[in-house]
């Protein structure tokens, strides 16, 4: 469901003008009841300026009204004509500047915890890049004497549900490799480094031979006399 403008401010101008339940006013800004009533008590956004959502257009008096009646109905926020943003669903991953220092620190302990992640997971999961991670690994980063491995997680750079999809992802990787080192160690065809398997062609060692078995060259004694003599 579209949440509207500044959900929060919206919230602390219903709770101040109108006699909505923690519950309507929640479900339409999309914040839970218990923050809404901290709202009203004064616990949550003290001193915030309310954003009236009738004056910008997201709510009517009418619909107000109706829901103010009825504490079981929903708001319904106010179809807008002005182009809606675009989401960006991929790209890289934005880290705060004050959270930026922290990447060495993370960048070590995925390398040293999680061996079996590539470079290149690595730097989708901190939104770091693989020169950062090379040098973090061969300990030529400028900063390497204070780099001290940090859980990423516990740092804020990466998610727990997107660690784990990337360690899901690498643990198949290992599992693929491993089948086919184990094929190449009873004889099977060989594999290369693009995990597709190559035929190697079985040769056999030419075989001179003179003729059938019944033809055998002719030896003249007498030559074999004169070469000895």
């Amino acid at each position: 469901m579209p949440l509207p403008l500044m959900p929060k401010a919206t919230a602390v101008w219903l709770v101040e003008h109108t006699a909505l339940t923690f519950e309507q006013i929640g479900q339409f800004c999309g914040l839970h009841s218990l923050e809404i009533q901290a709202i009203a008590d004064g616990d949550v956004a003290n001193g915030m300026l309310g954003l009236d959502p009738v004056m910008n257009g997201q709510l009517s008096p009418e619909e107000i009204k109706r829901c103010e009646k009825d504490s079981r109905a929903h708001l319904k926020l106010l179809r807008s004509d002005l182009p809606q943003p675009v989401v960006r669903a991929k790209g890289p991953r934005y880290t705060p500047v004050s959270k930026r220092a922290d990447k060495p620190d993370a960048i070590s302990y995925l390398v040293k915890t999680y061996p079996e992640l590539q470079d290149s997971q690595i730097a989708h999961l901190l939104g770091t890049t693989k020169d950062t991670i090379a040098k973090v690994r061969d300990r030529s980063h400028w900063n390497s004497p204070n780099i001290k491995p940090r859980d990423p997680i516990l740092l804020g750079l990466c998610k727990r549900t997107d660690l784990e999809a990337a360690l899901k992802k690498a643990q198949r990787r290992l599992a693929r490799a491993k089948k086919a080192g184990e094929q190449v160690a009873e004889g099977s065809p060989f594999v290369g480094d693009d995990e597709t398997v190559i035929e190697v062609p079985e040769t056999e060692a030419p075989i001179l031979s003179f003729g059938s078995d019944d033809q055998q060259p002719d030896i003249d004694p007498d030559d074999m006399t004169r070469s000895l003599g």
